[in-house]
């Protein structure tokens, strides 16, 4: 008699992170906002899974990799809700839920193209003035760009 397994095994991760609760939607955008195409560690990526909190859910499990301050914050523009578990010797030694700070320098573009951020070599800034909904106001125009048009440098 046949035994039928309900779950695919993925090799447990020694060190590194794991981001999970990333809308199916958004998976790809992380993967290339982290570059991990260009990383020589071992990743498991998982999409469309089922998910109780956001009906289908994206997961990327990442070796022997932990990531800045600078990094989370991107991944808090196109993913608000993941959630990010820090393993080491194949324990969680941390959680955490992804957060938008309340300001973000030199991560976002500015799309107004008059800005100064535009036409000087400076850093950008920007006002989360929404984290729900993801919404970033220019410190220096003042032009508001919601989540769907943010372009990140």
């Amino acid at each position: 008699m046949a035994i039928h397994k309900k779950e695919l095994e993925v090799a447990a991760l020694e060190n590194g992170t794991v981001i999970d609760h990333i809308p199916s939607n958004q998976l790809f955008k992380v993967v290339s906002l982290l570059g991990l195409e260009h990383l020589n560690k071992s990743i498991t990526i998982g999409n469309n899974l089922i998910s109780k909190k956001i009906g289908h859910k994206g997961i990327i499990k990442i070796a022997d990799t932990f990531f800045k301050e600078e990094e989370i914050n991107k991944i808090a523009l196109i993913a608000p809700n993941a959630k990010i578990n820090i393993i080491r010797d194949y324990q969680v030694t941390e959680k955490r839920v992804v957060t938008l700070p309340d300001e973000l320098t030199g991560i976002i573009r500015c799309n107004n193209p008059k800005c100064i951020t535009n036409n000087e070599p400076m850093n950008t800034v920007f006002r989360v003035i929404n984290k729900e909904t993801v919404e970033v106001k220019c410190k220096y125009c003042e032009r508001a760009i919601s989540q769907k048009d943010i372009e990140i440098r």
